[in-house]
């Protein structure tokens, strides 16, 4: 049974292709781990693999959830199991591809098996995020469960709130009750790589995809959007560069005003992502080089090596 092949790496760091070239090559299957991709509302604002790239090789759980849905890292972890699965029952070489780095922890470390919160709990809490701000949230987390504050952004609603319900309906926090799992995938089952190419060349990709995208209809798809009038608090929402977008149909910026910002926070989060890499997968095996074939023969050494540990 062949190991499964994690690809971890920032936006428009070239994850998708060299997924791609390593499907046609060795007859994978492409699974997404990427927590914006999953919506079915952004193909081009979240660079979804277009029609004519899921052609050349199955892809899995791109598209498959309605931007109305509060997608889990927990639904996406069974969702994946469920896919490899299905892959291995083929005898296909399971390749996993994205920038989420909490869905390969999930994947790789465990996932809490934690209760849902009781409705009237959510709806509480969801209401003084709308009254209070997610800042003010995030400073009360701080105060009781540090350590999950500290990996949270202080805008990141969802998360701020999950981890507040975990608190009220357990009386344990959820780094607690994570650090009681164990893995999803034995170490044996998988062989992984990070792509870190260098920054600067990245930032100007990250802002000439961001123009392409414009290009190719994304506005068009964020008007679409934006008519559905959907809760703002759902994680689909968060897509980079659609607040901004957003903004700019309400006449509230320009098109080059609300590009400029859509591009900023995609830099920022690429950042962000750099940063998870180097503080939550010390272990990976790190592909500095930015040519396809460099990166496929790096891939192609790795899944012959020994599984991290």
């Amino acid at each position: 049974m062949p190991p499964a092949l994690l690809i971890m790496g920032p936006t428009a760091s070239g994850k998708s292709a060299l997924a791609l070239a390593l499907a046609e090559r060795l007859g994978g299957e492409i699974v997404n781990a990427d927590s914006m991709q999953v919506y079915r509302d952004f193909r081009i604002l979240t660079a979804r693999p277009t029609p004519e790239e899921e052609a050349r090789a199955p892809h899995h759980l791109y598209g498959h959830v309605d931007a109305a849905e509060l997608y889990s890292t927990g639904r996406w972890l069974s969702d994946a199991l469920s896919a490899l699965a299905a892959i291995r029952s083929r005898g296909g070489l399971p390749i996993l591809v994205g920038g989420t780095g909490l869905y390969f922890k999930a994947l790789t470390e465990g996932l809490a098996d934690i209760p849902a919160a009781a409705p009237d709990l959510r709806a509480a809490l969801r209401a003084r995020a709308e009254r209070e701000g997610a800042p003010a949230l995030h400073a009360e987390l701080a105060r009781r469960d540090a350590a999950t504050a500290a990996r949270l952004e202080p805008n990141d609603a969802p998360r701020i709130l999950r981890a507040l319900e975990v608190l009220e309906t357990t009386g344990a926090s959820i780094s607690a009750l994570q650090a009681r799992t164990k893995p999803a995938l034995a170490p044996g089952e998988w062989r992984c790589l990070a792509l870190t190419p260098p920054r600067e060349p990245l930032y100007a990709a990250i802002d000439a995809r961001f123009d392409a995208m414009l290009h190719a209809g994304a506005l068009e798809e964020v008007r679409a959007f934006a008519a559905r009038k959907l809760d703002p608090s759902l994680p689909a929402m968060k897509a980079h560069g659609a607040p901004a977008l957003m903004a700019h149909l309400r006449g509230e910026l320009s098109l080059a005003e609300a590009a400029d910002i859509g591009k900023r926070d995609t830099r920022r989060y690429a950042k962000r992502q750099f940063t998870w890499i180097a503080g939550q997968m010390p272990n990976w095996p790190r592909v500095t080089e930015t040519d396809l074939e460099s990166r496929v023969s790096a891939a192609l050494a790795l899944l012959n090596q020994a599984p991290p540990h």
